[in-house]
């Protein structure tokens, strides 16, 4: 198939009169596809538990306000898998012609206790009869500003159990600009995008790139599984939690995110934001200074 032509925001605007809903508004990727395609001049439909048309995969009351004149929706998943289908089913009753769902990379290589909404996802726009789109990403590095390993980095030491992988980490404004993209410009029906950083690494080197940017010393320790199952039980995961976090890091270690992806130079044009300028952007903002 022939590659989209580069995307001329304001022809496509100009052209896309439908509203988007965007799921998960509040997220770490809906946020900044909001925010793009508010920049773009797009009728944009921001919903999540908090906003003020409200949106909860557990309470089917608030789907159809939220769907009520959209006809794109960007799709992030709950971590349940049972409602999806049944919204993308209500989705394209109510007049949806177009999802562009995030899912993982080595997503067909899960177990039941990771990664199972995002596969359910995939599966419901397939089956749609609809126009869809699935992008395929890394781990984030805003995980290590925003999330997961964000706490960690602030008293000096990341422990993972990632045995020496590679994996070409990717900033998560690069995933926004893409699902912008592919939210209002033709010709990636039908397509899924892997989506990588641009050259991969090893996270005791990432965590070295982070603490040079923000000049203090931060540590990187390998564990095993179990003495990583263990601390994360000393902070309070519950056993689904764990489970959750020991499944995705088992598919790491098998290798199955390490390849690098070329899905931000098909769809942008570019190459992907390297760690050491994320890294430079995000240590000017103060995040890893000590509490």
């Amino acid at each position: 198939m022939a590659e989209p032509a580069r995307l001329d925001w304001n022809r496509v605007m100009a052209q896309h009169n439908d509203e988007i809903l965007v799921l998960a508004a509040t997220g770490k990727t809906g946020r900044r596809v909001v925010e793009r395609l508010r920049a773009a001049g797009a009728r944009v439909r921001p919903v999540s538990r908090s906003s003020t048309i409200r949106f909860d995969w557990s309470d089917r009351t608030t789907w159809a306000p939220a769907l009520t004149g959209a006809g794109t929706v960007y799709l992030v998943a709950p971590e349940e898998p049972e409602p999806v289908a049944d919204f993308v089913e209500q989705a394209v009753a109510a007049g949806v012609r177009r999802f562009v769902a995030l899912s993982g990379r080595g997503i067909e290589h899960i177990d039941e206790h990771f990664g199972q909404g995002m596969a359910a996802a995939e599966a419901a726009v397939r089956d749609s009869g609809v126009e869809w789109t699935i992008l395929r990403a890394n781990n984030f590095l805003q995980n290590f500003t925003e999330d997961l390993w964000h706490a960690p980095l602030l008293t000096g030491r990341l422990g993972l159990p990632v045995d020496g992988i590679l994996e070409p980490l990717i900033d998560v404004e690069d995933i926004a600009a893409v699902a912008a993209t592919v939210l209002v410009e033709p010709g990636h029906t039908g397509r899924i995008y892997e989506l990588s950083g641009p050259r991969r690494l090893s996270y005791p080197e990432a965590v070295a790139i982070i603490a040079a940017a923000a000049g203090r010393e931060i540590r990187f320790e390998e564990l095993t599984p179990e003495q990583y199952r263990a601390e994360l039980r000393a902070e309070g995961w519950d056993e689904v939690g764990v489970a959750a976090m020991d499944s995705l890091f088992a598919v790491m270690r098998a290798g199955h995110l390490s390849d690098l992806a070329d899905g931000v130079q098909r769809v942008l044009g570019r190459a992907p934001t390297s760690i050491e300028e994320w890294a430079g952007k995000a240590a000017a903002t103060g995040i890893w200074s000590r509490p």
